[in-house]
């Protein structure tokens, strides 16, 4: 790859797909990026605002990732780079609608389980991974692993409410 197809924060697209450049941390960029997304659900959370509120814009960005990745990768001649974390930023989003508060407690479960199921890759994430070769398999995978993650947190919730724990 010459030194002009080299992916940089300056192109907008790269500053979009690596969520401000949080994706071009040194380790463990994706945990990273689900880590940079807290910030702004706590704040969302505090109003505990209804899920559906938010479907049209989630539905948006998802759709609008796809096809920037594909572009962008297309264009680094690239698959799924570990600097894409708007992914994982979409994904966290997703767990969290299954919560939709400001709760410590359930957010540090939303991101553990999250963090889980987007590295185990359960199907059908593991196809979106690695059998869909356009930006919509990039993205996919973790609105799958999100859907996974917060059926799961609120699973434990319950348990812990259960348990009084």
């Amino acid at each position: 790859m010459d030194s002009k197809n080299i992916p940089s924060i300056k192109n907008p697209a790269v500053l979009f797909l690596s969520f401000f450049g949080v994706g071009f941390v040194k380790y463990a960029p994706g945990t990273f990026g689900s880590l940079a997304i807290l910030p702004l659900l706590y704040f969302l959370g505090k109003f505990n605002p209804p899920a559906f509120l938010f479907l049209p814009f989630l539905l948006i960005l998802t759709l609008l990732s796809c096809f920037i990745a594909d572009s962008t990768q297309k264009k680094y001649l690239l698959h799924d780079p570990g600097w894409i974390v708007i992914d994982e930023v979409l994904g966290m989003f997703v767990t969290w609608l299954f919560i939709c508060n400001n709760n410590l407690v359930h957010l540090l479960i939303g991101f553990v389980t999250f963090r889980f199921f987007d590295i185990v890759k359960i199907w059908p994430a593991s196809y979106f991974d690695k059998k869909v070769k356009h930006g919509a398999g990039t993205i996919l995978d973790d609105i799958v692993s999100g859907l996974y993650a917060g059926s799961l947190t609120v699973l434990l919730i319950k348990l812990l409410e259960y348990f009084k724990v």
